[in-house]
């Protein structure tokens, strides 16, 4: 025989794995694929069964097989062709790729002329793998496709094992160079080959590697999924690589998708694993990936840790440099500079010796970047210190670097990357031309490799090269160009339920809101005071987008899509006597938008810095929640008054507006608008106020056209570790309000207040209220957005299967009487927003910050005691209430009444068949 009936990869337990289906058509890069380049790239590459996959050579010759004779010397052309393989497979793993590569070339030169073309193919598969480690794509090209060649010209039966070994180096290749698609489809092919042979080891190694090309292209979930399934077949199985390998793929993709928990767990059994097999490159790759994992927890000090003990266990020279890269970037953002200085020379000299490959290249922009951010605190710290021995010409030396590698790779992703690097390199020296050419560049290669996740950066990129050099028209077209790709990423989404965001708030203040913020101000400027229609109406769309892309980077998702209706279609048809408001805070001055009942679109401006308004809203919010503050209350609110609603305030006045809807803008979604002050009365004096998550709703009618049946669940105890939270001794007496104002209820109280009871409430009964009196936080943090029920905490991102019961009625509405946003979090009410999209309702009250429990009894009677009286809006309803609670005398302060907001959330798109109903604004 040739070979044996097996044939494995070293080390590898054979194993039973179900075949998988295969998945559909594959779309193109799309949001999944987004921002983190340099940091997530490299793990999917960490994740393949990386040690080496050698083929392995048919165990033996013919015995009678006498190996050629040299004429000249009359020795053996080779002592023994096995040993030379063996002594290679020895050098890879100990990483002396280089002398591997001669000893395989020399076993390969002994076959080729023995005539021994299956020994030959499984040969050459082994020499790709040692030219891969080099960097030497081409020889490692030329030899796996020599290795395939041979191996179809064979008998199928006799050489199946080996050609799919080969395959899998092949896969190896396509993925190191950036081919991901082409990938995926040879692993799939193994996965083939090896269950037709039945060889189950191979199946999970062929999944496994088939879950790193998915990830590659930003298909978490459906790695995910494989990768789990993968991870309990082998849960019953031995300590193997793949289970090691398969649980750190596993966790990886976990984290990406936001499941701290479960990646964490999933990378500390990788690791136990890893370390009970004592697998150096295991162990070293687990410890990175814990480092990124206590990253993304923003526990420095211990990804930092991890990052330390993956270098210190002699890793592989890229996994290496990756963790010092990561560890570089933790220290700069601490500004631990002295530590910076020792490992930037370590780093480079390191980075000399990489051999190419896309990974390599991301490490060379990633310090070049890195480079930057060290000069640049280095100068704000120390005047004197100019730069550490760095300089800009190293930063552009070393780009210029990444894109020659990435030419000779002929990898244009990787080349288009670079060049926005070195493009934006000579933007900040002020080099206009220069950085513009080199952006076009890589604009154009971006666009021809299908890679919007660099494209959309390059168009932005270009927009501000451009204005700077004053062609207002140019940059437009570039502005509109960038978000039209992200608005394009965005839909691929929803398209593809598989595709979820890859960089888990991966910085969307730095990458992708200026983006809308910067065109929205060029916008603006361009008219020039002329009160465009259609620019205001642009600006106006622009900023609906921002929004709507900062609720899908907080829920990892796309969360709203579909036809929707605009405000001004409700304000012009069914609501004269409704004003709109759009605040907008840019670079240098808070912008207005106004659209009042039957009049154009108008807008207004002040001059002032977003930092002079942040301030402002910031110290305001403060003193909201304290009751003795009332005079400083009024002051701060004052101004903020002036700079929203003075310019307009006469207007209104003769319009016969009653009740006004904004459209907040960042900080100011952490305000009640109701405690504005003009300089008499609070805004709540004068009109009913709503707000709303996006520009689109349905058009409103009065909820009380319906009977009202509310469920009404509530804690008067926090559970077991939540006991910061106080006790809501008075919620009995809420519940009681509630009944007293003629509402229909169901309660569930305490033990009974469950997420599985409350779930099977909703579902079984039609109730259009939903009145939850617990406590909960909103936080710009998906995970720290949050409701307690008797059993601990309900995530927000729960909710939509919560709410979304199977019960023909929609939830009108969503009370959510004792939340409060998060201290400190400037961005919480994003997490309110959050929750009104997520559960559903077509409006949501909730409460900005905590208020004692005998006001909020009395605001809850007065409110459904209003909403039930007559043919009101729930605007006006909690605008009655709020006004109830303001003529009190113990409750004249807005930290009482002021605090509780009325999102209005519903679109059609949210729930099928919101389109059937309608909501009150």
């Amino acid at each position: 025989m040739l070979m044996t009936k097996t044939t494995r990869i070293f080390g590898a337990n054979s194993v039973k794995v179900k075949r998988q289906k295969q998945p559909g058509r594959w779309d193109k890069n799309t949001l999944a694929h987004f921002l983190r380049l340099p940091l997530y790239f490299l793990m999917a590459l960490l994740c393949i069964l990386g040690s080496p996959v050698l083929a392995k050579v048919p165990n033996s010759i013919n015995p009678s097989f006498k190996l050629p004779i040299n004429s000249q010397t009359s020795q053996p052309v080779v002592a023994d062709s096995a040993s030379l393989l063996q002594q290679g497979k020895i050098l890879y793993d100990t990483g002396n790729f280089a002398k591997a590569v001669e000893v395989l070339e020399q076993a390969v030169q002994a076959y080729r002329q023995a005539g021994e073309s299956l020994s030959l193919a499984a040969t050459l598969s082994n020499l790709s793998l040692a030219y891969q480690q080099l960097g030497a794509w081409d020889q490692a090209q030329q030899t796996i496709i020599e290795s395939l060649n041979l191996l179809k010209a064979l008998d199928e039966n006799q050489n199946l094992q080996i050609f799919a070994q080969a395959l899998d180096i092949q896969g190896r290749l396509q993925l190191r160079t950036g081919h991901a698609e082409d990938a995926l489809a040879t692993w799939q092919q193994t996965e083939k080959i090896y269950t037709q042979v039945n060889n189950q080891s191979g199946v999970v190694r062929s999944l496994i590697n088939q879950a790193q090309a998915w990830r590659t292209q930003g298909f978490y979930p459906r790695a995910i999924k494989t990768l789990d399934q993968v991870s309990q077949t082998l849960k019953s199985e031995p300590d193997s690589r793949e289970k090691t390998v398969s649980l750190r793929s596993l966790g990886d993709a976990l984290l990406v998708v936001g499941d701290l928990e479960k990646s964490g767990q999933a990378l500390e059994e990788s690791l136990e694993i890893a370390r009970n097999l004592q697998s150096s490159a295991d162990i070293t790759a687990s410890l990175f990936s814990l480092g990124n994992h206590a990253r993304q927890q923003q526990n420095k000090a211990n990804a930092i840790a991890f990052y330390q003990q993956t270098i210190a266990a002699s890793p592989p020279p890229l996994i290496k440099v990756q963790a010092q890269l990561n560890q570089l970037s933790l220290l700069i953002e601490d500004k631990r500079w002295s530590e910076v200085q020792s490992l930037l020379p370590l780093i480079e000299s390191q980075l000399k010796q990489l051999p190419s490959s896309r990974a390599s290249i991301y490490a060379l922009v990633n310090f070049s970047q890195s480079m930057a951010k060290v000069k640049s605190g280095v100068l704000q710290a120390s005047r004197n210190n100019y730069y550490l021995g760095l300089s800009t010409h190293e930063s552009a030396r070393l780009l210029a670097s990444a894109i020659q590698k990435s030419r000779n790779l002929g990898d244009k992703r990787a080349e288009a990357y670079a060049l926005k690097s070195l493009g934006g390199l000579y933007e900040k020296t002020g080099q206009w031309s220069e950085a513009q050419e080199l952006t076009r560049k890589g604009l154009a290669l971006a666009q021809s490799s299908n890679a919007p996740e660099i494209t959309y950066a390059l168009e932005w990129q270009l927009g501000r090269l451009l204005r700077v050099q004053k062609d207002i028209n140019g940059a437009i077209a570039a502005y509109d160009a960038a978000v039209d790709t992200l608005q394009a990423l965005r839909r691929d989404l929803v398209v593809n339920k598989d595709v979820v965001n890859q960089d888990l708030q991966f910085n969307f203040r730095d990458s992708v809101e200026p983006i809308y913020r910067e065109s929205v101000e060029l916008l603006l400027k361009s008219q020039a005071g002329k009160s465009d229609q259609k620019i205001l109406e642009k600006a106006r769309q622009r900023i609906e987008a921002l929004q709507l892309a900062e609720l899908d980077d907080f829920f990892r998702e796309a969360c709203l899509q579909g036809q929707k209706v605009a405000l001004d279609e409700v304000v012009e048809k069914d609501n004269l006597t409704a004003a709109i408001l759009y605040p907008i805070i840019l670079q240098n001055e808070l912008q207005v938008i106004v659209k009042i009942p039957k009049q154009p679109l108008e807008s207004y401006t002040t001059p002032i810095s977003h930092t002079a308004v942040e301030e402002l809203l910031v110290d305001l919010r403060k003193n909201l929640v304290n009751p003795t503050a009332i005079k400083t209350v009024q002051s701060q609110a004052h101004q903020v008054y002036n700079w929203l609603l003075q310019p307009i305030e006469s207007k209104l006045q003769k319009s016969g507006v009653d009740t006004l809807v904004f459209v907040l803008d960042g900080p100011l979604r952490n305000l009640p608008m109701a405690a504005l002050y003009d300089g008499k009365q609070y805004l709540v004096e004068k009109y009913a106020i709503a707000l709303s998550v996006g520009l689109q709703l349905l058009n409103p009618k009065p909820l009380v056209q319906q009977q009202l049946r509310a469920l009404t669940a509530g804690l008067t105890q926090p559970p077991p570790g939540f006991s910061k939270f106080a006790p809501l001794l008075a919620i009995k007496s809420e519940f009681d309000g509630i009944n007293k104002a003629g509402v229909s209820t169901t309660s569930l109280l305490d033990g009974d207040f469950k997420k599985k009871n409350l779930e099977s409430q909703i579902a079984a009964a039609s109730f259009n209220i939903v009145h939850l009196a617990t406590h909960g936080q909103f936080s710009s943090r998906l995970e720290d957005t949050f409701i307690l029920d008797f059993d601990g905490q309900i995530n927000v991102k729960d909710f939509d299967t919560l709410f979304r019961s199977q019960s023909k009625t929609i939830v009108e509405l969503l009370v959510l009487s004792a939340c409060q946003t998060a201290t400190g979090d400037s961005r919480a009410a994003l997490g309110l927003a959050g929750a009104a999209v997520r559960a559903g309702a077509r409006s949501t009250i909730a409460s900005l910050w905590q208020i004692d429990d005998e006001s909020t009894a009395m605001f809850v009677t007065a409110f459904y005691r209003e909403l039930k009286s007559g043919k009101i809006t729930k605007a006006e309803a909690v605008h009655r209430a709020q006004l109830q609670l303001l003529k009190h005398p113990n409750y004249k302060a807005p930290s009482f009444w002021s605090a509780r907001t009325l999102p209005v959330s519903c679109v059609p798109a949210l729930i099928p068949g919101c389109e059937r109903k309608s909501s009150a604004l």
